[in-house]
C-alpha cells in the first residue's frame, strides 16, 4: 500500500474486525473524532457528518500514513471539532495522585479524582484497539482497553 498523507479535517474509512466499516476523522495533535457509525457498505463523507462524535482519542499517525485507515475525503472542521477534550492523568506510582492535560496547550494541571470522572485517559491508541473499541461499542460489549483505562 501506498503511503497516505493526513490533514486535519480529512475523513477516514476503516475496515472493522466485524466486517463493517467505521469512520474517523483527523483532528489537531495527533486527535481523531471517531464517529457513532457503524456502516455494511462504505458511506460518502456527507452521511457521516450528519452523525454525533461517540469518542475523541489520540492515534498512532501510522493509522493512516500504513493505508490501514484510508482518507475518503476532506472538509474544514467545525468550530466544536477545534477544542479538544481535557484527558486525565493518573500517577502510576502513587495512584491517587491526578492530573488534567489540556491537548490544544499542553498544559497539565492537578487534579482530584473526581474532576476526572467520565474524561478519557492521556493515551495513545493503537488503530487496532480503536477498531475494536467500535465494534463492541456497537455490540453493547464492555471494551477490554477501556476497562484497563478506567480510574483506578
Amino acid at each position: 500500500m501506498s503511503k497516505q498523507k493526513r490533514t486535519v479535517g480529512d475523513f477516514l474509512e476503516m475496515s472493522l474486525p466485524n466486517g463493517k466499516w467505521g469512520y474517523a476523522r483527523v483532528l489537531n495533535n495527533a486527535s481523531y473524532a471517531i464517529y457513532d457509525l457503524m456502516t455494511d457498505e462504505a458511506v460518502e463523507v456527507s452521511e457521516i457528518d450528519r452523525h454525533d462524535i461517540l469518542f475523541t482519542l489520540a492515534v498512532y499517525k501510522n493509522a493512516v500514513t500504513s493505508g490501514r485507515w484510508v482518507v475518503i475525503g476532506c472538509l474544514p472542521l467545525e468550530e466544536s471539532l477545534m477544542q479538544l477534550p481535557i484527558k486525565f492523568i493518573q500517577d502510576e506510582i502513587d495512584p491517587e495522585k491526578f492530573n488534567l492535560y489540556n491537548p490544544n496547550t499542553g498544559t497539565i494541571s492537578p487534579a482530584k479524582k473526581q474532576d476526572c470522572v467520565g474524561l478519557e485517559r492521556a493515551a495513545v491508541w493503537d488503530p487496532l484497539h480503536v477498531e475494536e473499541r467500535i465494534v463492541d461499542y456497537f455490540s453493547n460489549k464492555p471494551n477490554n482497553w477501556c476497562e484497563e483505562m478506567k480510574i483506578k
